[in-house]
Formats: C-alpha cells, sequence, structure tokens
C-alpha cells in the first residue's frame, strides 16, 4: 500500500478542493419556488406589533375588532 506524503489525510490535490468548496459557496441561489394561489377569503395568522392607543381605539367597540383593523387596512391598501 502506498500513502501519500502527508499519511492519507489530506485530499490530493488541495487547490482542486478549494475551488469546488468556493463554487458551491459562490454559486447563485436556485429560484425560489413559485407562490402558491391564494384562497380567496382565507384568513393568514401573523404576528404584528402596533401602539396600544391603536390597538385601544379598534377593541373599545368589542368583538370583531381584527376585521375592524384588518378593513382599515384593506382600505389604506387601496383595496
Amino acid at each position: 500500500m502506498s500513502k501519500s506524503p502527508t499519511g492519507g489525510r489530506r485530499p490530493s490535490d488541495p487547490w482542486k478542493t478549494a475551488e469546488a468548496v468556493f463554487k458551491k459557496a459562490t454559486a447563485p441561489p436556485a429560484e425560489p419556488a413559485p407562490k402558491q394561489p391564494s384562497i380567496p377569503g382565507a384568513k393568514e395568522a401573523v404576528t404584528l406589533r402596533i401602539d396600544r392607543d391603536v390597538l385601544d381605539f379598534f377593541q373599545e367597540d368589542g368583538p370583531g375588532w381584527q376585521d375592524r383593523i384588518n378593513e382599515a387596512l384593506r382600505k389604506a391598501a387601496g383595496k
């Protein structure tokens, strides 16, 4: 059996190994998956940080405050 001068611990060509690692690290990212079409009327849970006074305003009329916030955001978005 023949061993490399370094005892077989290093790859046979460190330059080629480094080049392969560099190419992987600098390769352009794959295209992201296409967005799934949204389901009309479906709601999505999100975390949203808003000022306390704004939250109090929407909650003062009781239940339905999330729908009121959604409607205000919809108007602000021009929808």
